[in-house]
């Protein structure tokens, strides 16, 4: 039993060490303000630290994440096996899984660096059992131990990384599941969307909403950022203006109550931009409030000149509370569309920090105006991934296409 001994002992000397650490760390609130540089340093690395936590972080910390990497691991035919065969072949089970969990570039330098790691471990214990006991680092055995603590440090992110990782794709079936992918089609209406987050999830928002009486609410907005908070205020941006409806307020009146709302609960430092449109089947007739989104486009299915733009005719929503909106109408003929889209579009850039611009997206549109709504929604964020190259863009981009079909021919 020596060799358990000698861990036993080394697990005594690192308790002690703990508690003589965490009488020397102290609360922030304690701890006085030095001018002196290597005092602000020292302060850095001891605040808050104790040894429960140190202990915590080595123990919990460690249990945890083995758990965490290992719940998807089948270890049962294990049980009843001696540890020198369950210890390694679940360590490799677990590797594994961890590796999976990766990309495939740094799957590769994690296949490489963990082998070297617990190869360059196996051969300082033997050097040490059967050599030298003596408690000595040369430099090749500090470096293994920086390594190897290190890698312990970035196992413990991991874990933590994936857990958010894991968070944030809840998060985006949730979203997903709140706007309306599906193609519509009725009364001679036919809409359909496409959106490409930057991220997990994002703040770009598009709806569908039936009013009755043969008339349809099209919307799409842009929270500004991106990410989980944009996400969370595209929620409040949706809930908030279902609820507007609801309760019967149209046009301007509905999104002047909705900006009230959004100023009193979001951020100062946010700010949403909204085009709204009720759409009448009957007549075609389209009545929209643009409140500093986009301007979207209306393509006729020829080209004598009938394509333009609805430009704004308002401010973006939470800025300036008492802010009144204007509303204006268009008709959509047959065979006429509407194309709605987020900045994400238009401010792509390529590698050159050259953005997509609306100029190029109005060429596209006008070049492959015969195309179906889906065919077309698909072939401008194909032009755009295709003009941003290997630069990846960096916020949301979202399309909306509003067709009004062409009356069927008598049988």
């Amino acid at each position: 039993m020596p060799l358990r001994a000698d861990f036993a002992d080394l697990r005594q000397r690192f308790d002690d060490f703990a508690g003589r650490f965490s009488e020397r760390a102290r609360p922030a609130a304690a701890r006085p303000r030095h001018p002196d540089y290597w005092t602000s340093v020292q302060d850095l690395f001891t605040r808050d630290v104790t040894g429960q936590g140190l202990r915590d972080m080595f123990a919990g910390d460690s249990q945890d994440t083995v758990r965490y990497f290992a719940r998807a691991v089948d270890l049962s035919d294990l049980e009843s096996a001696p540890w020198y065969r369950r210890w390694p072949v679940a360590g490799w089970r677990v590797f594994l899984e961890m590796a999976f969990r990766l990309s495939p570039a740094r799957r590769l330098l994690f296949a490489a660096s963990v082998p070297l790691i617990v190869f360059g471990w196996a051969g300082y214990v033997l050097h040490w059992m059967i050599h030298d006991r003596s408690i000595f680092f040369s430099a090749p055995d500090l470096l293994l131990l920086g390594a190897s603590a290190l890698l312990f440090l970035l196992v413990l992110e991991l874990r933590d990384k994936l857990t958010l990782k894991s968070d944030l794709e809840i998060a985006r079936q949730i979203q997903f599941g709140l706007l309306p992918f599906e193609p519509y089609r009725r009364d001679g209406l036919a809409v359909d969307a496409l959106m490409r987050p930057a991220n997990t999830v994002g703040g770009d928002y598009f709806d569908l909403i039936e009013l009755g009486g043969g008339r349809v609410a099209i919307c799409i907005g842009d929270v500004a950022g991106k990410g989980m908070p944009a996400a969370l205020l595209m929620a409040l941006l949706q809930g908030s203006l279902r609820t507007l409806l609801t309760a019967g307020f149209r046009g301007p009146e509905a999104v002047a109550k909705l900006n009230e709302h959004l100023c009193a609960n979001i951020p100062a430092n946010r700010l949403v931009t909204l085009f709204y449109a009720e759409y009448d089947t009957a007549t075609g007739e389209l009545s929209y409030v643009n409140a500093g989104h986009n301007p979207p486009f209306v393509l006729a299915p020829d080209v004598y000149g009938r394509d333009q733009h609805l430009d704004p005719t308002g401010m973006a929503l939470g800025v300036l509370p008492g802010t009144t909106y204007e509303a204006r109408q268009v008709t959509l003929l047959s065979g006429d569309r509407l194309l709605l889209y987020t900045d994400g579009i238009t401010e792509a850039e390529d590698p050159h920090g050259v953005e997509y611009g609306e100029t190029r997206l109005r060429i596209y549109l006008e070049t492959h105006r015969a195309l179906a709504n889906d065919a077309l929604l698909y072939g401008v964020r194909d032009d755009v991934l295709a003009f941003c190259r290997q630069s990846r863009p960096r916020d949301d981009m979202t399309l909306m296409a509003v067709a009004r079909e062409p009356a069927p021919l008598p049988s």
